[in-house]
């Protein structure tokens, strides 16, 4: 199994200069081939230039710029290459979908942050300095910098990333590992129902409360993009330091947040897989759950719209993207994986309107949005907890229908 280690880097002031160049540089490539697949698209009878090609063009142009292109490992601008190339496949993919297809944009300075190495050795080096008690990666053009490794490292290192998040750097590694020895079981099975109110509600009854860490930070993010937003707009190398410190300060508050989300992700996921054996879940389907509504045209008034509750239902998809169900997902997904244990979603639909007594479905049956009542035989309980006993059953029997 593949396994995935991110570190924080503490780089020299001449070292993050380094780094820096290193972005702009391969963003420059990758704005250069986007361009030229663009141009060939629409001035050469519409011809299609593919990854080959431009990979078979590094040559020379690492030999006409070898103080921007040339100094950089050729195999991370072969993966900036293949980068693009899968954004190319990703949006014709969309568009024979009849999705919408999102063709692939130019990148800011600012928003090119992750350069990639696809093998250890060939352009960087993990741990390059083994006999130092301080451990070392060293790239290309850079040299070796040091690493906050708070974890070892299990596995051969197969590839080496660069990441930058606001002011800080990381390094992303990837290892090959065997199959870790699955925990002791427990002979616990449990369903969960993901909300709103709660994060989530479990069949036996239990809850998890759902933090709303982006609610909580919410008013100092206003200010603090209100304060951004007092700058003029002006090109990146004329803002001045006050206005460098306004984006920083709003990338460091997005930046606790979102690891605020990760930590609760990561310790609610670690609790269900410890004390149970076969996790079910629903298969939410987020990315149609947080769509805004169609408008609808007013009939009698032509060029205006009727309410369409795009307001209320802008409330709910924040409250949706707060809640992080996504992250946790794939969070539980991985360390399930990982620890032997079992994880199966199941169809959402009326799992909270089944009532798990008698089998009635209505809408009725759910009166509230914590409160269930069968109009049928008068079963009361939690409303997440009967979605959670609905997905338990629906799971169970999916996993009997299909056994391992």
């Amino acid at each position: 199994m593949i396994r995935a280690y991110k570190f924080l880097m503490r780089p020299t002031v001449g070292q993050t200069i380094a780094l820096g160049e290193m972005l702009r540089d391969h963003c420059s490539l990758y704005n250069g081939a986007l361009q030229e697949r663009g141009d060939a698209y629409r001035h050469t009878s519409k011809t299609s230039v593919k990854y080959g090609h431009q990979s078979a063009q590094l040559k020379e142009i690492r030999a006409f710029d070898p103080e921007r292109q040339g100094r950089w490992s050729f195999s991370s601008q072969q993966a900036t290459l293949r980068r693009l190339d899968k954004a190319f496949a990703a949006f014709f993919r969309r568009v024979k979908a009849g999705e919408t297809p999102g063709y692939p944009r130019f990148r800011g300075v600012s928003w090119f942050d992750t350069v990639d190495f696809p093998k250890d050795g060939d352009g960087c080096r993990w741990d390059s300095t083994p006999r130092d008690p301080v451990t070392r990666v060293r790239f290309q053009g850079v040299g070796h910098v040091k690493v906050n490794q708070h974890r070892p490292v299990v596995g051969k290192v197969k590839t080496v990333s660069v990441k930058r998040e606001g002011r800080r750097w990381y390094v992303v590694l990837t290892a090959e590992q065997a199959q870790p020895e699955p925990i002791p079981k427990t002979g616990n099975v449990v369903g969960i129902d993901m909300g709103i109110a709660n994060f989530l509600g479990d069949s036996n009854g239990g809850f998890v409360e759902n933090q709303r860490h982006g609610r909580k930070a919410a008013a100092k993010l206003e200010a603090a993009q209100k304060a951004l937003a007092r700058f003029p707009r002006v090109r990146r190398d004329k803002r001045t330091a006050n206005h460098r410190r306004a984006v920083q300060k709003v990338a460091g508050l997005h930046r606790k947040v979102r690891c605020q989300r990760l930590d609760h992700a990561h310790k609610t996921a670690l609790d269900l897989v410890r004390e149970h054996d076969f996790i079910a879940h629903e298969d939410l389907k987020i990315r149609n759950m947080v769509k805004a509504p169609a408008p609808k045209p007013d009939p009698e008034t032509p060029g205006s719209f009727l309410p369409n509750g795009s307001a209320a239902k802008a409330g709910l998809n924040k409250s949706i993207n707060d809640a992080g169900w996504g992250v946790f997902l794939t969070i539980l997904h991985a360390k399930a994986e990982s620890a032997g244990r079992e994880v199966i979603a199941v169809d959402p639909r009326n799992t909270s309107r089944t009532c798990p007594e008698c089998g009635h479905v209505s809408a009725e049956n759910r009166t509230t949005q914590e409160k269930f009542h069968c109009v049928s035989c008068g079963h009361q309980a939690h409303a997440d907890t009967v979605g959670a006993l609905n997905v338990l059953r629906a799971g169970l029997v999916r996993r009997d229908a299909n056994p391992a």
